[in-house]
């Protein structure tokens, strides 16, 4: 969609969408008088939003949408009523106003010609086919992390990103966090010296979860939430927020799920250096009982074909880690150079030697993209059409070495990635794990 096209959408849903929304059945987006802030642009001026997915993680999500001026959410929508009721009347106390519309399928809310944009925040298994349908039906994307459950998946979107000229932001919302940024511009600026090692690890996944089949929750569309995904028949714990992440019919597990987050800012301060072709090994400890049954530990190398080395481990990270970065946690991202060394994670930024932290900004040349609110740059970028801090090509290239590293310790060998062409070099059988099936009706 075009500058001129949203801005016409805008003005139509300030003008024909309101005055006929009745008739439509649309609720109609509020004066300004009504949302209570003679500072908040006029309807006609606001981004509408409809909000894919308002569990846990959706409505965090959410909130940044609520507390952006220039935002204005009309619609949500979950396939659990009572989720989606919820944070429709939470969005409707927000505005001190009725009208926010709740539905149980993502595709009546993309129907609306008077929503500018989407946030998906639904299961991963349900991340590209939503994020797809939106770019297909003129809407700009808000996904969630990780991407697909596979590497056909995240193409396909991006494909259709680029072929709809839609603004998409991906969830790794650390590249908008200031320390995040400048530890990558150190490593890049070469201010550690030449960058030999990346270090990289999150939280590990969980195991455990029952396989007693129980009656389908009263308000859960149960066919609907498995989507794309084999059917099995409803158990006690597959839909919780607290395991779906770690089946595989459903996620890659926390290695993309978690690991996505500090994977993404190594690429980020990796540059081009991570464009080069790379070979994958490592081990992964799987559970051996239980419904979920992602890898619950890893530890992967990565090995590039320009000299760089990257491992990425699960937590319990390595004991040397965690003796080299002080102040390291759970989660982080090292860049280990010839003079030194720079981490980060969300709570600490740290070098050795201590002063690199500390350098001067002015003389350095690489100066990277400045976001300080994930969801604040994605509704400024709705509005210019200018490309968002982590856009679908740095996305993909990022979800790339989650997707390649769970391929490599499920094989138990070595593989071979060339970025050039998407493909692991003369290996079948790796690259028939590129892709996935789907479950009838549903197809990319």
């Amino acid at each position: 969609m075009t500058k001129a096209r949203g801005i016409r959408r805008r003005i139509f849903l300030g003008g024909a969408i309101g005055a006929g929304a009745g008739l439509l059945g649309f609720p109609p987006v509020v004066s300004r008088q009504a949302l209570g802030s003679a500072a908040r642009p006029a309807p006609s001026d606001l981004i509408a939003v409809g909000c894919i997915g308002v569990g846990p993680r959706g409505r965090d999500v959410m909130e940044g949408f609520l507390a952006h001026k220039d935002a204005r959410i009309v619609a949500v929508c979950d396939v659990k009523a009572w989720v989606r009721d919820e944070a429709a009347r939470h969005v409707d106390r927000r505005y001190q106003s009725a009208g926010c519309a709740a539905y149980n399928d993502f595709r009546e809310l993309l129907d609306r010609p008077d929503i500018d944009a989407v946030s998906s925040a639904t299961c991963d298994h349900w991340h590209v086919l939503t994020a797809l349908a939106a770019a297909r039906s003129g809407k700009d994307v808000y996904l969630e992390k990780p991407m697909g459950l596979c590497m056909a998946e995240c193409i396909a979107l991006r494909r259709a990103i680029h072929r709809y000229g839609r603004v998409f932001q991906f969830g790794t919302q650390q590249r908008s966090y200031g320390h995040f940024r400048r530890a990558c511009e150190l490593a890049l600026n070469g201010r550690v010296g030449k960058v030999h090692t990346i270090n990289v690890w999150s939280p590990g996944s969980s195991c455990g979860g029952s396989f007693e089949v129980e009656p389908v929750p009263k308000g859960l569309d149960y066919e609907m939430w498995l989507g794309p995904a084999p059917y099995v028949p409803y158990t006690k714990d597959r839909c919780s927020n607290s395991l779906w992440w770690f089946i595989s019919d459903y996620a890659l597990g926390f290695i993309a799920g978690w690991g996505i987050h500090p994977m993404d800012i190594a690429a980020w301060g990796a540059g081009a250096d991570f464009d080069a072709p790379v070979s994958v090994e490592g081990w992964g400890e799987f559970p051996a009982e239980g419904v979920a049954d992602t890898a619950v530990n890893w530890f992967i190398t990565y090995k590039f074909a320009n000299g760089l080395t990257m491992c990425f481990a699960g937590d319990p990270r390595p004991a040397e880690w965690a003796a080299r970065y002080p102040t390291s946690t759970s989660h982080g991202t090292a860049f280990e150079g010839t003079d030194g060394w720079v981490h980060v994670h969300r709570g600490a930024f740290d070098s050795s030697p201590a002063d690199i932290v500390k350098a001067d900004r002015a003389p350095e040349k690489i100066k990277l993209y400045e976001s300080s609110s994930h969801v604040g740059n994605f509704v400024e970028c709705v509005r210019t059409r200018r490309k968002t801090v982590c856009d679908i090509d740095t996305a993909v290239r990022s979800e790339t070495f989650c997707q390649i590293g769970e391929i490599a310790i499920r094989l138990g060998r070595k593989v071979v990635w060339d970025p050039a062409v998407e493909r692991f070099v003369d290996d079948e059988s790796a690259n028939r794990m590129l892709s996935r099936g789907m479950r009838s009706p549903w197809k990319l």
